[in-house]
């Protein structure tokens, strides 16, 4: 089969052998979406080498419980072990054990074909097509920060970057909150969030609201978003971090202590309340695709999906 793979310092569209399923489910990919992570992989973060991509719905060829064969699926990317107190207690994400499509120890969904656990994979319904359920993953993590930080209809939301995950995030949040500005610095993309009612700045206009927000979000993926989400946040407030990317930031570690800030990790969240929102149209994906490549062009799509103004970019087997 074809798939986009980081070998040796080198990403390349390579013949490589089909999974097998190994006691898990074989699905056939039908569209898989493009996401920083992949970006930053190719740039050296978690030092991963194999296939790419972890943003996907296919078709379940094969598997051990007959009864998903030929449903089309997504798949939460996390492969526990199984048998540790978090994977009995019905959570991989931090099983010490796990394997991650795409991210550590499994090949991903960047190629015809990828292999998941039965139980990490949740049906489609009907009426979500496939260039919206490529999206479940993302909108995921980002409805994933409530999980680990208490956002109510006044709690007063920044959310800095206005990329894929920004936009996700500001959309996801402003569910719970009336209160959410989503910062960032390219006018068209500040319009997809303008237009769900969201309120939005550029970066000179948010830099004179310092210490005015309950709760900042990080989706920015710059050293630069880190220090104005330290800036905007009230004592006590809660800075969220969404990113990851490879290489370090420094920390104004001063700034957190004096002003008593917490700082709280976020990165994957489950797909059953995404799916909802995204059966019921609650969240605008449509309009952070901006293209779709084969499968066969991935390197060019990969190069596109790193140009200034691109959002979501999609692959086709």
């Amino acid at each position: 089969m074809k798939a986009l793979r980081y070998e040796t310092g080198k990403l390349v569209v390579a013949e490589t052998a089909k999974p097998q399923s190994a006691g898990e489910a074989l699905v056939r990919v039908l569209l898989s979406g493009i996401c920083n992570t992949d970006v930053e992989i190719v740039r050296g973060y978690a030092g991963f080498e194999g296939t790419i991509g972890h943003e996907f719905v296919g078709v379940v060829e094969s598997a051990p419980d007959e009864s998903v064969i030929g449903r089309r699926v997504v798949g939460e990317i996390n492969a526990g072990c199984g048998h540790c107190a978090l994977c009995a207690g019905g959570d991989a994400r931090h099983c010490p054990n796990r394997t991650v499509l795409g991210i550590h120890g499994r090949d991903g969904a960047h190629a015809e074909f990828l292999r998941l656990p039965v139980v990490n994979l949740l049906p489609v319904p009907d009426d979500v097509p496939d260039e919206r359920a490529v999206f479940c993953e993302p909108l995921a993590a980002a409805c994933g920060i409530t999980e680990r930080v208490q956002v109510e209809k006044e709690t007063r939301v920044a959310v800095i970057g206005d990329g894929k995950l920004g936009l996700l995030c500001a959309q996801a949040l402003s569910l719970s909150s009336q209160r959410v500005l989503l910062i960032g610095k390219h006018p068209e993309k500040l319009r997809i969030a303008g237009a769900r009612g969201i309120e939005t700045a550029t970066l000179d206009q948010a830099r004179g609201r310092e210490r005015e927000f309950d709760v900042a979000v990080e989706a920015s993926g710059a050293e630069s978003g880190f220090a104005l989400a330290l800036q905007l946040l009230r004592p006590r407030g809660v800075l969220v971090l969404k990113s990851t990317f490879h290489g370090t930031t420094p920390v104004d570690a001063a700034r957190i202590v004096v002003d008593e800030i917490s700082v709280v990790g976020s990165r994957c969240g489950r797909f059953a309340p995404a799916l909802d929102l995204l059966l019921t149209g609650a969240v605008d994906v449509e309009s952070l695709i901006s293209e779709e490549y084969r499968l066969a062009d991935g390197v060019r799509a990969m190069k596109r999906v790193t140009e200034r103004g691109v959002l979501k970019v999609l692959l086709r087997p």
